[in-house]
């Protein structure tokens, strides 16, 4: 079929859709919180019609274009809405996660200097502060009574969007913020040529096996504060598939009914969402195989290192019988830089040390380039030789907001220092190793966690801190914090015989590890909770 060829503006992204014809209904697990009478499921118009009040919100409120729109809220499908609404009166949306800490939200406020301030909880509570950070604030749940100018939704519903704004392509168009597993996150500044033209207009190719097909159910779980989630929906709008899905958390309860109901055929999420799905998934051979993945065909990650039993078990989860599972590896800044189609053949091995998920394969062909460089004097090292990654990529963010220095200093040249460690083969290919601020003298924290997660069933995850001068620190996550099966001493002898010597495992339950928005572990702050020593081996100086 013809590419995608015609152009994709955030403002009117919906109506544009609908002016297509396209025929896709978004499905949701629970109603939109800026709209719950509209229920869980959303025609396009609708959702043009909704972006359209939520333009006039904004417009009554004050904010107009060039204007910063801040929006905090917990995640939902809404955040992409009401970002497309802030660009379609010309104003800057910037989506907040609501999971960042308060005195997190502090800063990037103060980075930000909003002209409007969108909250989606009551100031009483973590807001409260906050409201005094922004020149306005408007609550969407109706609350009142913070300090400062604060409107509620009564004070601005029914009044008329102005018409939509289209800003210069190469002009400001969204601001989202990076994970910050080591700090507070950064305000990465993206604009239309960079988020839509060349990441979104990409993936909006009906390329094979990757594009969603007009039969497809697409289903999507991850956090749509992140700027994955504005790519994401332009695309995905763009090839126009039959269904959309939206998972807005990672528990199964409400996952499940969605997908079951549903059924899928392609399901992007973060890594951490699928591990927190994957003991809920039986094999298809097993005894009671899960309706909801039972037809997939397509599985995408991002966001963060995946491990191998996680992918073995969706593999095996679908009776489709070449399912694909596309793993991308990429940054805020950049978009994806590689990728790799991993099959159930390349997970059949089990208990080996080889790098299957840390293979992340080559760069995307005519849209990003690759190179290895020492860590102190940023000169290219051979192939096969483990240094700094940096790339080459026409989607590069504008910058970081308030951090101007910090973003230039990641610049050499033509190339953006992307504060991961790998190698790459002879052959092209990039091995992962680390980031840079948690790597090792030899071999691999990232090896190390899917060696024990694949020779550990009872773990669901695993995090390996490097401790200078001393022996790693594994530490087994399960659902409960009880300790596995397998950890007793004469097997955790057996799983780890051939690795580097470690300290003994300290297991920890799933919701007592510090994560970002997007699931990743944050490993600062666990090494602080720990007690675990603050200091690592690498320098920390590009993150």
């Amino acid at each position: 079929m013809a590419p995608f060829s015609r152009r994709i503006e955030l403002g009117t992204l919906f109506d544009d859709a609908a002016e297509r014809g396209a025929a896709t209904t978004v499905h949701l697990g629970r109603p939109l919180d800026i709209a719950p009478e509209l229920g869980t499921a959303l025609d396009v118009p609708a959702a043009a019609r909704l972006v359209s009040d939520a333009a006039g919100w904004f417009a009554a409120a004050g904010a107009g274009p060039g204007d910063r729109v801040a929006i905090v809220k917990r995640n939902h499908f809404d955040l992409v809405l009401l970002c497309c609404a802030a660009a379609r009166i010309g104003a800057v949306p910037v989506p907040l996660s609501a999971h960042l800490d308060p005195d997190v939200l502090e800063i990037l406020l103060k980075r930000l200097d909003p002209a409007l301030l969108v909250l989606g909880f009551a100031p009483a509570g973590p807001g409260g502060a906050l409201t005094s950070l922004a020149s306005r604030t408007l609550l969407l749940d109706g609350g009142a009574g913070a300090a400062g100018p604060v409107l509620s939704l009564d004070d601005v519903r029914g009044h008329a969007a102005p018409a939509p704004r289209r800003p210069p392509v190469d002009d400001p168009l969204v601001i989202v913020h990076t994970s910050g597993t080591t700090g507070a996150p950064k305000l990465v500044v993206h604009s239309t040529r960079t988020l839509l033209r060349r990441l979104a207009g990409f993936e909006a190719h009906r390329w094979p096996v990757l594009a969603a097909r007009r039969s497809d159910v697409v289903a999507g779980a991850f956090s749509f504060a992140h700027g994955r989630a504005l790519a994401w929906t332009a695309s995905v709008l763009a090839l126009g598939p039959e269904k959309l899905l939206v998972v807005t958390g990672s528990g199964w309860d409400e996952a499940r009914p969605l997908l079951e109901r549903h059924r899928p055929t392609t399901v992007e999420a973060q890594p951490s969402t699928f591990v927190r799905w994957r003991p809920h998934v039986r094999a298809q051979d097993g005894p009671a195989p899960s309706r909801a993945f039972g037809r997939v065909r397509l599985y995408i990650s991002t966001f963060d290192a995946v491990h191998p039993p996680t992918v073995r078990t969706f593999l095996n989860a679908t009776a489709h019988p070449r399912p694909i599972w596309l793993q991308g590896w990429g940054q805020s800044e950049t978009g994806p830089l590689t990728f790799r189609f991993l099959t159930r053949r390349a997970l059949r091995a089990e208990r080996e040390r080889h790098p299957t998920t840390r293979d992340l394969g080559r760069p995307v062909p005519g849209r990003s380039r690759l190179r290895v460089v020492d860590r102190e004097t940023l000169r290219p090292v051979p192939r096969g030789t483990a240094g700094l990654l940096v790339c080459g990529t026409k989607a590069l963010c504008l910058g970081y907001v308030g951090e101007e220095r910090r973003f230039r200093r990641k610049l050499a040249g033509e190339w953006f220092v992307t504060g991961d460690i790998g190698v790459l083969t002879r052959g092209g290919r990039l091995l992962l190793l680390d980031r840079e601020a948690d790597v090792l003298p030899e071999g691999s924290c990232v090896e190390l966690e899917d060696v024990l997660e694949d020779r550990l069933p009872g773990v669901a995850e695993c995090v390996v801190l490097g401790v200078p001068g001393g022996r790693c620190v594994p530490v087994l996550i399960t659902e409960d914090g009880g300790p596995p099966p397998i950890t007793s001493p004469a097997l955790w002898r057996e799983a780890t015989a051939d690795l580097p010597e470690l300290a003994d495992p300290v297991v920890m339950a799933w919701d007592r590890i510090p994560r970002t928005g997007t699931g990743k572990v944050r490993r600062a702050a666990l090494r602080e909770r720990l007690g675990v020593t603050s200091e690592t081996y690498g320098r920390g100086r590009w993150t």
